[in-house]
């Protein structure tokens, strides 16, 4: 039946095809894409401030609360349309049958990684300049910057790794749905989880690190330097390793089509 969720063999080649189309896009709209899904990402960022704002981050209830309103930003990406770097880790599905070369696949990766950061830093700093890093909200923010900031390279590219596998899992399963409100209940779940365990996603910390420094949390650069580029290997090790590899050679059937 056409209402009817596509299956994984379909799935994974819609995800090929995604790929394909993704590496061929010029240079100034990927750009432009990738600065979206920044912003996007960051306001799931925001909002899941608000909702810890003056309760125990540790308490479990308030950690599920924070996983379905940060869940904003990925909805955002997946049904408005955004390069976002971690989700894009599902290009290797292309790559490893040949469709695309290791080239555009980092020339994407590079673009939009950089344009999903400059998206970040700018409404973090947008918000800095509103005043909206003040009270429990800025707390919030301040102590999870802090956080983060003093994660171990291993710490960051293991969880690092593990939520970008929910990411791309929650994108695999957006591509399944035949309607915005099955993609975005596809979406929302794996988000959910990954907040809620205490997972590290690259571009939500480029928007994170800036805001809670501006909220006077002590994040030194290198501290946050270091944290980008060590959850940044993670996403790519759990969403290219863990999710597309494992798909691609599940489902070989539909590898090229």
């Amino acid at each position: 039946m056409q209402g009817d969720a596509y299956r994984p063999a379909e799935i994974a080649a819609l995800i090929e095809g995604a790929g394909v189309a993704k590496a061929a896009l010029p240079a100034g709209r990927m750009l432009v894409l990738a600065v979206l899904a920044g912003c996007f990402i960051g306001f799931g960022a925001a909002v899941w401030g608000v909702a810890m704002a003056g309760v125990d981050p540790g308490f479990g209830p308030a950690r599920v609360l924070g996983g379905v309103v940060f869940a904003l930003g990925l909805i955002l990406v997946v049904v408005g349309g955004a390069e976002l770097f971690t989700g894009n880790a599902l290009m290797v599905m292309a790559a490893v049958d040949g469709r695309i070369t290791l080239a555009p696949l980092l020339r994407n990766w590079g673009i939009v990684w950089t344009g999903n950061l400059i998206g970040a830093v700018g409404l973090a700093l947008a918000f800095g300049m509103a005043g909206l890093t003040e009270g429990p909200m800025g707390a919030v923010l301040a102590r999870a910057a802090e956080g983060k900031a003093a994660l171990s390279p291993l710490e960051a590219v293991l969880r690092g790794a593990l939520c970008n596998a929910l990411v791309c899992l929650a994108v695999w399963l957006s591509f399944a749905a035949r309607s915005v409100t099955d993609r975005v209940l596809a979406v929302l779940w794996p988000v959910m989880g990954f907040v809620a365990l205490g997972l590290e996603h690259s571009v939500a910390n480029m928007f994170l690190l800036p805001l809670g420094w501006l909220a006077g949390g002590e994040v030194g650069l290198a501290g946050a330097l270091g944290n980008l580029f060590w959850v940044s290997l993670g996403n790519v090790i759990g969403g290219a390793g863990g999710v597309a590899l494992a798909y691609r050679f599940a489902y070989p059937a539909m590898a090229g089509r």
